[in-house]
């Protein structure tokens, strides 16, 4: 079965500006197996026919057919009668968004998350002892535990959002959340504001949902409300979605004026603004800002643990207008009922008093930060790094469009990394690459060699390196 098709167009945009090189049917393939590799080409997919894609790339028909026999010869497409090159969704890599199993030896920079703190290992301990009442219970909360609700809202008056336990929806991580939003707000063919960059598995969410991302380029300074009016005007938009605590990959933190701003022109145009605030807690350093939501009462507020506490803490959150809670309840209980008692009560312990396990992650983030910003000036000093001042990622800018080039000559080396396009709504991308700096310190050394060998074949060769071969470490 065809599940979609690209036209020769689209799949042109998608592979990228930079002319192909010697030999063209090899850097071809290797870009096609790319976008298979980070999401952005689907399985089942129908490719272009040869005559369409050698117009659309200005390439001889011959260029076309060998580039489709090589992905044939390699598994990544088959060819259909009646229906042409359709691909198969094939990769002999872990995906970008995978982070475990690996292959031994290699390195995945392609999450950001940590190892657990002592703090949630103790929790763990404590709801363990305090599980016995409640399975007495059916265990079925699809508002979530009512002791993880009451603490989730404190946390929101502590940071100056006045919020009521009945306006918490606990689910099973944030995009779990940002799921149950897009299914109760949205139908079929609705236009989403998505900050570009963004989080690519919030696209993927729109997408799923019927969704249609509509990109607000963030610039150098960060968000331009002016140029969002334009998109606003342009698009009309039922939804947008918005990072402005720590922005994933960027790491900006909206200023407050922008973020009033931000709130009046959405609330102008009857768009509603949903926040992903799954990094807000994970400042570094520099100033504090108020939820958007103060600026916004109609915004919906998604939240997690995953990325402050633990990834294998599967708890996330809706702070929502209590108008919308029912329906979000309804929702949520149709797509997977309810979330694990358990994590939320090891959560409810973990938020009755989280300062000191935030402090400790911060300590730790601002040390692996610094470090690798220290060591990629030193050895990689073409590659351009802002320092953020939160969040976990280092979003580097390259000199030349070579994103994906260089994620397919890392994976050589037994290094994953996400290319920059994978970020990106509508197309760009190839000049910047997502670097956490979540790994311990050894491992980070280790990559950073990795990323360095990497650097040094495109310098020395820019042709693509063969991505066909197995993984080494």
């Amino acid at each position: 079965m065809i599940a979609s098709r690209v036209t020769a167009q689209q799949l042109a945009r998608l592979l990228g500006a930079p002319p192909l090189t010697h030999p063209r049917y090899e850097d071809l393939a290797a870009r096609v197996r790319m976008l298979l590799v980070d999401g952005r080409l689907a399985a089942s997919t129908r490719l272009p026919s040869e005559r369409s894609l050698a117009e659309a790339l200005a390439l001889s028909r011959t260029t076309i057919a060998a580039a489709y026999a090589r992905l044939r010869d390699a598994g990544y497409v088959e060819a259909r009668r009646g229906s042409g090159h359709v691909t198969t969704g094939r990769v002999n890599v872990p995906t970008t968004t995978t982070a475990s199993p690996l292959p031994e030896g290699v390195i995945s920079l392609t999450y950001a998350a940590g190892p657990a703190p002592t703090q949630v290992a103790t929790a763990f301990g404590r709801a363990l002892e305090r599980m016995g009442p409640l399975l007495a219970d059916p265990g079925y909360l699809p508002e979530g535990l009512p002791e993880l609700r009451a603490r989730i809202a404190d946390r929101y008056v502590a940071r100056g959002l006045a919020t009521r336990p009945d306006q918490i929806v606990v689910t099973s991580g944030a995009v779990a959340a940002l799921n149950v939003v897009l299914r109760t707000v949205l139908t079929t063919g609705d236009r989403v504001v998505c900050e570009s960059p963004t989080y690519p598995g919030a696209v993927d969410a729109i997408q799923r949902s019927g969704g249609r991302g509509v990109p607000w380029p963030l610039t150098e300074g960060g968000w331009d409300p002016e140029r969002l009016e334009v998109v606003l005007r342009q698009s009309a938009p039922r939804m947008a979605y918005l990072m402005p605590d720590y922005h994933n990959p960027t790491g900006a933190l909206m200023p407050g004026e922008q973020r009033a701003a931000t709130a009046r022109l959405l609330r102008r145009h009857g768009v509603r603004p949903v926040i992903d605030e799954s990094t807000a807690e994970l400042r570094l350093e520099g100033r504090v800002e108020v939820p958007f939501a103060v600026a916004a009462p109609e915004a919906i507020t998604i939240g997690s643990a995953s990325k402050a506490y633990w990834g294998g803490l599967r708890i996330g959150w809706i702070r929502a207008p209590r108008e919308l809670v029912r329906p979000l309840v309804e929702q949520r209980a149709v797509l997977d009922v309810a979330s694990p008692v358990f994590e939320q009560l090891v959560l409810a312990d973990v938020l009755a008093d989280p300062e000191p396990l935030l402090a400790e992650q911060r300590l730790r983030l601002l040390s692996q930060r610094d470090r690798l910003v220290a060591d990629l000036a030193e050895r990689l000093p073409d590659l351009r790094v802002p320092t953020p001042a939160g969040g976990l990622v280092l979003w580097s800018e390259l000199p030349t469009e070579s994103s994906t080039r260089l994620a397919m000559a890392a994976e050589r080396h037994g290094l994953l990394l996400t290319p920059g396009p994978r970020f990106f709504v509508g197309g760009g991308g190839e000049r910047h690459l997502r670097l956490p700096y979540t790994q311990r310190p050894e491992v980070a050394d280790r990559a950073v060699d990795r990323l360095v060998a990497a650097w040094t074949d495109q310098v020395r060769d820019p042709r693509p390196i063969s991505p066909w071969l197995s993984l080494t470490a």
